[in-house]
């Protein structure tokens, strides 16, 4: 049996420790980290923010956090190793002059400092320079960046301008969750290690794809900022577009994170514009209006605390994308995403086409088609839509659609399913660029939204109505039956 393989120990500071994202997410995903044994035993945490507090304050906050956010009981062998982890650091991130503190309390030559940038955007700046004063950073010194980058284009470049004034493109990792998922890093492996996806993964087997990320919950008290963002820059600009990416790119020569990044470019590069001539028939926007969420009654997105009843922001979205090169020819990307929707699922579903000729009519007029159904979440797994004989000794051949089912928790029972978070802060530890996201890849993807979002401007039309439960605006059936194709419910 090989050693497990050792990584150089960090000093890892997470800036905004106190914050939304460090509680409900960063501080449980290391504590799940440390009861796998995944990090490596000389590394710290440091949480640094502009409260007063010290190490047993930022502990108790830990603690609080893992039994309000997490389902998972508390070890205490494991949490003794996890608190003994942790220091909390009081810093004024405007003011360049404090962060000189953090030559006290890190090691650069025994530890990589990796810095986890949990704040607004607005502070990466100052970060970057505060850093850059402090002379703390080294060549092995990283950053850590959470959407979303900049608004469009032109701000996107404006926040990756100010770090690369300070950190090497390789240094810097920016997130996006979605990529540390099992299920969508298993797109990989289910396209390019079975020949059975492989050789049909193209326009002359495949009709269309469907990508739904819905959520069942509002706007959660983050209205404010949500009605400055919107539904399309929120989930569709990072989330969606990473997921089409993986399904759509061309096989890369290895598993090194320039290969894989190189064919997603490709992929974003020939996305078909969306611009004012085309946006009404490949688009839809949609706002929730009051109605029952699982027989509960909730407000519409105009009623809800804090909210400005002549906002037209968009918190649904559908769009048809197509991909303008030889494998996709033709085949129609559907992607979908809203918030107060019927149920929470995160899904692909890959229509293959229907057959040309049917003998089974005692059974189906037209034979319906097979389908892949890849789940990211709630229920991680794989099904494949088939049709079987019914059994039987009847003189007619009858057939029904029926699923093969993988299902991750049950196939996989001795591995524990980690959470996105947990796989991308111990790559970002580890060093591993190969799930992050480059700048490259966010300036392209702005590109194309944005020329959604001056369509969008220019006509100024107000999104359409749909009550909070069901699965967005009747406009967005119409999009596919346009199309002669219909959403999966």
């Amino acid at each position: 049996m090989k050693d497990k393989k050792t990584y150089k120990p960090c000093d890892l500071i997470i800036y905004g420790a106190l914050g939304d994202l460090s509680r409900r997410k960063l501080l449980i995903s290391l504590y799940r980290l440390e009861y796998a044994q995944l990090i490596e035993p000389e590394t710290r945490i440091i949480g640094i923010d502009r409260h007063d507090g010290g190490k047993d304050d930022f502990v108790e906050i830990a603690l609080k956090s893992l039994k309000e956010f997490s389902n998972e009981g508390i070890a205490d062998e494991v949490w003794t190793r996890f608190s003994g982890r942790l220091a909390y650091v009081k810093l004024d991130l405007t003011q360049l002059d404090d962060y000189k503190i953090l030559n006290s309390i890190t090691d650069s030559k025994n530890r990589v400092l990796v810095n986890y940038f949990a704040v607004a955007p607005f502070l990466f700046k100052n970060l970057c320079q505060g850093l850059a004063k402090s002379g703390v950073l080294t060549q092995e010194s990283r950053m850590v960046m959470e959407k979303p980058i900049g608004h469009d284009l032109k701000s996107s470049k404006e926040i990756n301008d100010e770090v690369a004034k300070v950190f090497g493109e390789d240094q810097v990792f920016r997130i996006d969750h979605y990529l540390g998922k099992e299920t969508v890093l298993n797109l990989l492996a289910l396209r390019f290690a079975n020949s059975i996806f492989t050789t049909n993964w193209n326009h002359n087997t495949i009709d269309h794809i469907q990508i739904t990320v819905a959520e069942e919950v509002g706007i959660e008290g983050r209205w404010e900022y949500f009605d400055k963002t919107g539904q399309l820059r929120d989930m569709l600009q990072n989330h969606l577009l990473q997921i089409l990416t993986f399904i759509a790119m061309e096989p890369p020569a290895d598993l090194e994170a320039h290969s894989i990044r190189n064919e997603k470019i490709k992929v974003l590069k020939a996305l078909r514009p969306i611009t004012r001539n085309n946006v009404d028939e490949k688009t839809v926007r949609g706002q929730y209006s009051s109605g029952y969420v699982k027989g509960v009654a909730v407000p519409g997105y105009l009623e809800e605390e804090g909210a400005n009843t002549l906002s037209t922001t968009e918190t649904f979205v559908a769009i048809r994308v197509d991909i303008d090169n030889w494998r996709w020819a033709g085949v129609p990307f559907y992607l979908r995403t809203g918030k107060r929707l019927m149920g929470k699922r995160t899904e692909i579903e890959v229509y293959f086409k229907q057959l040309p000729h049917n003998i089974f009519k005692d059974s189906f007029r037209d034979l319906p088609p097979n389908k892949l159904i890849i789940h990211l979440q709630p229920n991680e797994g794989v099904e494949i839509e088939m049709l079987n004989k019914i059994p039987g000794i009847d003189e007619h051949i009858k057939l029904q659609k029926t699923r093969l089912d993988l299902s991750f928790s049950d196939a996989f029972k001795k591995n524990r399913i980690f959470g996105g978070y947990e796989k991308l802060v111990l790559e970002a530890m580890r060093g591993n660029p190969t799930l992050f996201l480059s700048r490259e890849e966010i300036e392209q993807a702005w590109t194309w939204v944005d020329s959604i979002q001056d369509a969008w401007r220019h006509y100024n039309e107000s999104p359409k109505s749909y009550p909070a439960g069901t699965w967005g605006p009747i406009a967005s059936v119409a999009l596919l039956a346009r199309d002669g194709r219909a959403w999966e419910e």
